[in-house]
């Protein structure tokens, strides 16, 4: 088998046995087969060495990949190799030698108080569309939930009763998140006045479009980005940047980093830590404000 023909296997081998997301395999195969487009002839994978993978590197940096897009790279490429080495295709990874780029820490930018507060005041209640708006942008921020999350979440996976929301994330895991009373009285409009009237028969998706079927997340993207608009949020929001307000927020009010870790989804407590650098130069800001000494 050559080159590309592993590629595929291995991709097949994420989506089958580690179920990634449709994204995450995406960007596996971009990775993966930029390499094979740089080799040209080489198809072989006993022919590439550590010296094929620097120079696909280099090369990607004077085209404009920044650290953190060749750090995501050699990562597919690792685990590329060590894969083609269980299957004893080659007999050694030549990524071992490739030294990861290193990676300043960039601090998640997060929305204040205020600016939440205006962002979910921006949806017109009065309308259908305004009504199903405010439910998902007060669900999201309520339980820190992934876009795609949002998105995908079925009438099933939201249990009124409790305040619970079931979300299927990363690695086909399920975690289960509280959702807020503002937002379950939002949720409960939307479910008893909208989506009734709009929904296909049989639809089983939450967050319906004007159409009646699943609201995609480009569609949830440009809505939000329309309401920050005209709340005055001058800096670029995303839908991921209600997922760090969240978190941050929480840890703000007190909240355990294992509980938030736990509503977030991490599998590793340093993917939460950072938040917590977050919260604290809100900690410093307030000192340096009120303090006499500061």
């Amino acid at each position: 088998m050559d080159l590309s023909g592993w590629i595929d296997t291995f991709l097949d081998h994420l989506r089958v046995e580690r179920a990634l997301a449709k994204n995450t395999l995406e960007a596996y195969s971009r990775d993966l087969n930029s390499l094979a487009q740089s080799l040209g002839e080489v198809t072989d994978p006993k022919e590439i060495g550590t010296e094929q993978i620097a120079a696909l590197l280099v090369t990607n940096v004077r085209t404009g990949f920044g650290a953190r897009s060749s750090a995501r790279q050699l990562s597919a490429l690792r685990g590329f190799f060590r894969f083609l080495v269980r299957e004893r295709v080659i007999e050694a990874d030549p990524t071992q030698l490739v030294e990861r780029p290193r990676l300043g820490k960039r601090l998640p930018k997060v929305l204040s108080f205020e600016e939440i507060e205006r962002l979910l005041a921006m949806p017109d209640r009065t309308s259908p569309r305004g009504i199903r708006d405010s439910a998902m942008i007060q669900l999201m921020y309520a339980s820190g939930l992934r876009v795609s999350e949002l998105c995908a979440l079925k009438i099933g996976d939201l249990d009124m009763k409790a305040g619970i929301v079931s979300a299927f994330g990363k690695g086909g895991k399920r975690r289960l998140v509280p959702v807020g009373e503002s937002a379950l009285a939002h949720l409960t409009t939307y479910l008893e006045e909208v989506r009734p009237n709009v929904a296909r028969p049989k639809e089983t998706i939450l967050f319906v479009s004007p159409r009646g079927g699943a609201l995609t997340r480009q569609g949830f993207w440009k809505l939000l980005k329309r309401y920050a608009r005209a709340a005055g949020i001058t800096t670029p929001l995303s839908p991921h940047k209600l997922r760090h307000s969240f978190a941050t927020h929480l840890l703000r009010g007190g909240a355990d980093l294992r509980a938030v870790q736990a509503m977030l989804g991490h599998a590793d407590l340093g993917t939460t830590e950072i938040y917590t650098r977050v919260a604290q130069d809100h900690v410093r800001a307030a000192h340096a404000r009120a303090h006499p000494r500061a």
